[in-house]
């Protein structure tokens, strides 16, 4: 299989879809690889190292998917990416879709088989290939939660771990998963009083234990939410459904009950976001201010640690690249219902559920596209 990576074009992403060390397995299974040039100087691995791996180094994007079976990226093919997609073609990448109709119709036109990171699964119903940069994003999340509290950033002037004789933040972490686990980590470490927030009394165990008196938790209904939200310093929205849009939970009319110039910090918002005055940002404009409140919605947060990003992605992104090229696409997903769990799109259809009913389109289920 000829497999293709391209320069990122988002806003402020240096995060490439291949690292040289994936570049020299891809090879040594056989396959031929195409990667345009600098399309992995944002980690530092330059055109020398994929041609030492055994990549061939093309000049533009657009030779990329001429002559690719498989595009493998990073974010969602933007614009003009998706107008170079062609019938049959794999993508194999993070997509979002839900709140993104005008990507997924081009997509839909297209015609290629698009198979989504985020909604591919484990035996043991976790998201393998969104854990990494969930992982990242939930840490990022206090890092920059933590700027945007600063006076000069617009926020409240408040030290999250505080100093011996003042009051630490608050911090309200909402939704108790990846994401949510490791921002009242960072919170927790920096020294700040942390609550969080969920529905799940099994995840809210595990939290207690793991967390014991570094930690509050809290059930998560309209009540509680409320109360913890008016009382933070920092807001972390880390709330998930997967494949579909993210709950609105935390209300434009909420924000005037907060104390001015507290942050929120909206990790959901590649879903759409889980506070209704949400909107992305990008890293060159990140945050915005609502009623005295200053958002942070940048929605490649993992982007700005590049390296890291890239490197924990490739180390569960590979595996499935490898089956798939080895394989074809049809035979890697037929035997992995793990993997077939990842097909969003395939020959002009929606083929997952939660994006079909988030954008009212029609759905066929995935096992159609492998029968």
């Amino acid at each position: 299989m000829i497999v293709g990576t391209v320069k990122e074009i988002k806003n402020h992403e240096y995060r490439v879809g291949l690292t040289p060390e994936s570049v020299h397995e891809l090879t040594a299974h056989g396959h031929d690889v195409l990667v345009e040039t600098g399309a992995g100087e944002g980690i530092g691995a330059h055109d020398a190292l994929y041609e030492k791996a055994g990549a061939r180094i093309v000049a533009t994007a657009a030779a990329v998917f001429a002559s690719a079976d498989m595009i493998v990226k990073v974010k969602e093919p933007q614009v003009d990416e998706r107008a170079m997609l062609r019938s049959g073609q794999i993508l194999y990448t993070y997509l979002h879709l839900a709140p993104d109709p005008d990507q997924t119709r081009d997509l839909i036109a297209s015609r290629a088989i698009c198979i989504a990171y985020e909604t591919v699964t484990d035996d043991h119903g976790g998201l393998p290939l969104l854990k990494p940069m969930s992982q990242v994003a939930g840490r990022m999340a206090i890092q920059a939660g933590a700027t945007a509290l600063e006076k000069a950033h617009g926020g409240r002037g408040v030290l999250l771990g505080g100093v011996p004789g003042v009051l630490p933040a608050k911090v309200a972490v909402i939704g108790g998963g990846v994401v949510g686990f490791n921002a009242a980590q960072m919170a927790a470490g920096l020294g700040a009083d942390v609550t969080i927030l969920d529905r799940s009394p099994e995840v809210l165990e595990r939290l207690g234990m793991y967390f014991e008196a570094r930690a509050k938790t809290r059930f998560s209904n309209r009540a509680n939410l409320a109360e913890c939200v008016a009382d933070a310093d920092l807001v972390i929205g880390a709330v998930l459904i997967p494949g579909a849009a993210a709950p609105k939970l935390v209300s434009a009319a909420m924000l005037k009950t907060m104390k001015k110039g507290a942050v929120l910090v909206d990790v959901a918002i590649d879903q759409g976001g889980c506070f209704e005055t949400s909107h992305a940002t990008t890293h060159a404009d990140p945050t915005y201010i609502v009623d005295g409140i200053v958002h942070y919605c940048v929605a490649n947060m993992p982007g700005a640690v590049a390296r890291t990003s890239t490197y924990a992605l490739n180390n569960v992104t590979l595996p499935h690249a490898l089956r798939i090229a080895d394989l074809g696409w049809k035979d890697a997903l037929r035997t992995d219902r793990h993997l077939l769990a990842g097909l969003n799109v395939w020959d002009g259809k929606v083929t997952y559920q939660a994006v079909a009913e988030a954008l009212g389109l029609a759905y066929v289920e995935a096992a159609e596209a492998v029968a």
